[in-house]
């Protein structure tokens, strides 16, 4: 097809005015001009429509709200609305209702996750409309010892976006053995912290990779659940640049009453906390510190746990330095006598344990019969990116 014959791109125009624009929203009412491309979905079309009473005036008052563990059977809105679109996709239903004076979106995954907005003519009629959408829509998290439920936070196109997972968690007594025994009698003393006896806010742990800081913080956010919210924050490097980021995740709902403490988990942030990350990422590292024990974290209920495999002599003083740190955990290798008890009954090979130990990750590997590479570089001989 030439570009001659090609279909002309349609235009979907809502500027009509509205004869009941009230008198709020009768000085801002916007025309709503929605440019529609093969690209463009009929979930997208509902977006913009759920959004032409709000952006014209004619509701100006808005309530939102976004679900986890939405039952599958319920309606998301209240008895009597008038169904006005509905969009199925894979893995997604959209569904635009109305009502006398007030307007309702949702969109609802299969995953169990759902998004409700309302507009409507007053501020009390949306607060109205969504709690009745909302009302008894969800379940609680089916109880499972080995699990446990995480946040995870990312930039979206349209802002922050937290969203719960539930991920599995072994019990810190139960993994206690795959860890050297100093680092084990140090993660000891986390595990069993209380809120109160909370002193310091960063969690450092640092070390080479494969040795089990990971697996360590997936325990502690089972051993902390009954008082402390465990999020894992994908894009570190997005959260300290961006303020409006940053302040969503640190200063929460105020609004929840009975709110937990926060342990936010940053992997593998060695450019944030290495020796000159305040040259190579700005004020991200200020920000990060100001989080832990500035004027932003306080009154903030807020941990941050930092994985790294940097050396402790090449990270930045001021993160290291006495006083700020919950705990500070160099998470080595196990010792070869602990690796041999470690590979007790396998069919290993003890040759295959050299005199410097091994980590959690070659263990592993062994135990499932692989060798270890014969180019693996001793313990501290990496050269890294940079020579």
């Amino acid at each position: 097809m030439t570009m001659s014959q090609e279909r002309p791109q349609e235009v979907l125009h809502l500027i009509e005015p509205l004869e009941n624009t009230t008198d709020l929203g009768a000085d801002s009412a916007l025309p709503v001009v929605f440019n529609l491309s093969d690209n463009n979905s009929p979930a997208d079309v509902m977006d913009v429509l759920s959004l032409r009473p709000f952006a014209s005036g004619e509701q100006p008052w808005s309530r939102s709200t976004r679900l986890e563990h939405v039952k599958a059977d319920a309606p998301l809105r209240p008895d009597g609305a008038r169904l006005v679109r509905v969009a199925t996709e894979k893995g997604k239903e959209s569904v635009l209702a109305e009502g006398d004076g007030w307007t309702l979106l949702t969109n609802r995954w299969k995953t169990g996750v759902a998004y409700v907005a309302v507009s409507a003519v007053t501020d009390e009629l949306a607060e109205e409309i969504l709690d009745a959408s909302v009302k008894d829509a969800t379940e609680p998290p089916k109880a499972d010892e080995t699990s446990v439920e995480m946040g995870f936070w990312h930039m979206g196109p349209h802002g922050p976006v937290r969203s719960e997972r539930t991920i599995t968690a072994d019990a810190w007594a139960d993994i206690r053995g795959n860890y050297t025994a100093p680092v084990a009698e140090a993660l000891d003393e986390v595990m069993k912290l209380t809120r109160d006896e909370v002193a310091g806010r960063l969690l450092l742990l640092h070390g080479p990779p494969g040795t089990g800081k990971t697996t360590a913080l997936r325990a502690l956010a089972r051993a902390w659940t009954d008082w402390c919210q465990a999020d894992c924050v994908l894009d570190p490097e997005a959260l300290f640049g961006t303020p409006s980021y940053l302040m969503e995740v640190a200063v929460g709902d105020d609004e929840d009453d009975n709110r937990r403490w926060r342990l936010l988990i940053l992997e593998d942030c060695d450019e944030l906390i290495r020796g000159e990350a305040k040259q190579s990422t700005g004020q991200g590292l200020s920000r990060l510190l100001n989080l832990t024990d500035g004027m932003l974290g306080q009154g903030r209920d807020v941990l941050v746990a930092i994985t790294t495999n940097e050396d402790l002599a090449m990270l930045h003083p001021a993160v290291v330095r006495p006083g700020r740190c919950l705990a500070q955990i160099e998470v080595g290798r196990l010792t070869r006598s602990e690796a041999l008890t470690w590979l007790d009954g396998s069919e290993a090979d003890p040759a295959e344990i050299g005199a410097e130990g091994a980590t959690l990750a070659e263990l592993a590997a062994l135990r499932k019969g692989e060798k270890r590479p014969e180019n693996q570089q001793a313990p501290g001989t990496a050269t890294g990116f940079y020579l």
